[in-house]
């Protein structure tokens, strides 16, 4: 749906938007210009992302400013200055020298959002060892396979989760030599990272870091098969202060809040590093998704830019926009969301509920960092995934009939037509693409091609470059001789006054080749029922004609990945009795 226009925001009293000339912005920038804008390592050692997160403001006039305030589940909160934060970081550094852990070694953390996921996290980064985030809610097996196929040697974890999920598990580890457990040892070959970080020294001086010193590990979920481990390197952080300066607006005086999942990419890119890059507060909240606790803790927390994920707008708005009107939400200004594709009636609702609109952004756990983007000073056209950010070139290239960018003797045709579809490209250069797939050459040299990288998604160009997302190239149902990009339909079905949410599929047809399948999650208040159905249907047929869903099923728990995406491929195989795959990101909340 190609909702109107909004125009861009003016920015708050007596500030300025980072970004407020497009066009300028994209002729004048250069990575060059934005490494300078960061430090390096003292000496010219080179570049280290901790530094730039934590040190650099710890030794200068923000050292006394909050970075970091946790919120626990009963609502205690933990505040960690630049200062603080540079000490804690420190220690847990020279504890992974103690223990023997050293530079490319890789640490793991299986943690939810506390001061100890921040605090590994950026002090392994210190050591130039290798951070590798786990989520939480994953089962023993999924854990094993990236713990193997990551060469763990450390894991910072919590009791509860070393107990129901690394204790059964941890004899088929040999190579994992450290666990360490926030509070106390609970077991036999576990260590009590509180007693052991008090014996650590709070001085600690980062080794020379190259910048295409491997720093992060971020594991995607796979198709069928194992997940892939996309590997970053310090250099990523260029990319992380420029990006969130451009996209998500970020200054130093603001008060940050990035909803993503710890064990997300999101969690590590935008929930700790690009924040603490810009010398500002950021907020963590360890408790469960609950509406009345998301507005009070933007309220409580005069939070100014908010990063959340379309799911959890989805949810807020069942809610309506009467609950958000009791909350005192005047000191929000910018708010953007990403993990999937935001509805265009997602991003009107943010105006109409919360004064502002939603600025979708579009990018990949293989790009690191945000790629195409609403920025504050353009309009929003809602629907549409934005802009290439300034730096990244972005293009759409011919399909095969698989959807894939058609090769042809290692060549590809770019797409130029406005109103094309293509599979969506980037030129490679951005400091914080991946590097490759850990252990998995073969499969790194497939998603290039000519000169391109090749995202797998599929995606149209209007006659301004804004670029609207169609779905996955895995994803396209092929139906009578139409290629329907799955997202188009669940968009228009979530706006029949019964449906939540929707996940499409494309399901085999003797004569169609393919049939729009549609399961739909229903708003509180409504029942399923035949005459529901039908009237579904008809919407849709109202709206979408040729394209409109065929079959509708009811099911009020759509399988989600922990970003919020309807993982329609587990639909597809339910529906068809096949082998589900990976489903280690499966989650339930935002």
């Amino acid at each position: 749906m190609d909702t109107a226009p909004i125009p861009k925001s003016p920015p708050p009293g007596g500030t300025t938007f980072n970004l407020t000339d497009y066009d300028a912005a994209v002729r004048d920038f250069s990575w060059a210009a934005a490494r300078a804008r960061l430090d390096g390592l003292p000496g010219g050692r080179g570049l280290n992302i901790a530094h730039e997160a934590v040190d650099r403001h710890a030794s200068g006039p923000r050292a006394g400013h909050v970075a970091l305030r946790c919120v626990a589940k009963d609502g205690t909160r933990t505040e960690l200055t630049y200062a603080d934060l540079q000490a804690e970081t420190n220690r847990f550094a020279n504890l992974l020298g103690v223990l023997g852990v050293g530079k490319g070694d890789r640490v793991f953390s299986l943690l939810g959002r506390m001061p100890e996921l921040y605090i590994a996290a950026l002090g392994t980064l210190k050591n130039t060892s290798v951070f590798s985030p786990l989520f939480s809610a994953f089962g023993p097996e999924p854990i094993r396979d990236r713990l193997r196929m990551g060469d763990a040697k450390a894991l910072v974890t919590t009791r509860e989760l070393y107990e129901r999920r690394i204790a059964p598990i941890r004899a088929s580890l040999p190579g994992l030599e450290h666990v360490l457990i926030v509070g106390d040892a609970t077991a036999d070959g576990t260590t009590g990272l509180a007693g052991a970080m008090a014996g650590s020294s709070p001085e600690f001086d980062i080794p020379a870091t190259g910048p295409e010193d491997m720093a992060l590990l971020h594991f995607t979920s796979g198709t069928t098969g194992k997940p892939k481990g996309a590997v970053h390197v310090h250099q990523a952080v260029v990319a992380h202060h420029a990006t969130s300066a451009f996209a998500l607006d970020l200054q130093p005086d603001d008060v940050f809040w990035c909803t993503a999942d710890p064990g997300w990419v999101t969690g590590t890119s935008y929930g700790i590093i690009a924040p603490l890059t810009h010398g500002l507060t950021m907020i963590s909240d360890a408790g469960d998704f609950e509406a009345k606790r998301w507005y009070q803790m933007l309220a409580d927390e005069r939070v100014s830019v908010w990063y959340t994920a379309p799911t959890a707008i989805r949810m807020l708005m069942r809610y309506g926009p009467e609950l958000a009107a009791g909350y005192d939400l005047s000191a929000l200004r910018f708010i953007a969301s990403v993990g999937e594709p935001l509805n265009p009636e997602a991003v009107v609702w943010g105006q109409q509920a919360l004064g502002l609109p939603i600025h979708d952004n579009w990018w990949q756990t293989e790009t690191g960092a945000i790629m195409i983007s609403n920025f504050a000073a353009m309009e929003i056209r809602p629907g549409s995934m934005g802009r290439p950010l300034p730096g990244v070139t972005a293009g759409l290239l011919e399909q095969g009939k698989d959807g894939r960018a058609r090769v042809s003797d290692g060549k590809v045709t770019e797409v130029t037509r406005a109103g094309a579809e293509g599979e969506l490209a980037l030129r490679p250069g951005w400091p914080s693409m991946f590097r490759g797939y850990l252990h998995a050459g073969d499969r790194y040299a497939e998603a290039f091609a000519d000169g391109w990288y090749l995202s797998g998604d599929i995606a149209r160009r209007d006659e301004d470059g804004y670029y609207w997302f169609i779905a996955r190239a895995d994803d396209v149902i092929k139906s009578a001789g139409h290629l329907i990009g799955p997202f188009e339909v669940e968009s228009v079905l979530m706006e029949h006054p019964a449906v939540a949410q929707a996940g499409v599929i494309g399901k085999p047809d003797p004569v169609a080749g393919e049939l729009v399948k549609a399961f739909v999650e229903l708003k509180p208040g409504h029942e399923p029922s035949e005459e529901l159905r039908r009237d579904i249907i008809a919407f849709g047929r109202r709206r979408l004609a040729a394209l409109a869903p065929k079959e509708v099923e009811f099911d009020q728990h759509l399988p989600l990945t922990q970003s919020g995406k309807v993982m329609r491929r587990l639909l597809k195989a339910r529906e068809l009795g096949l082998e589900t795959g990976d489903t280690s990101t499966l989650g339930s909340t935002p």
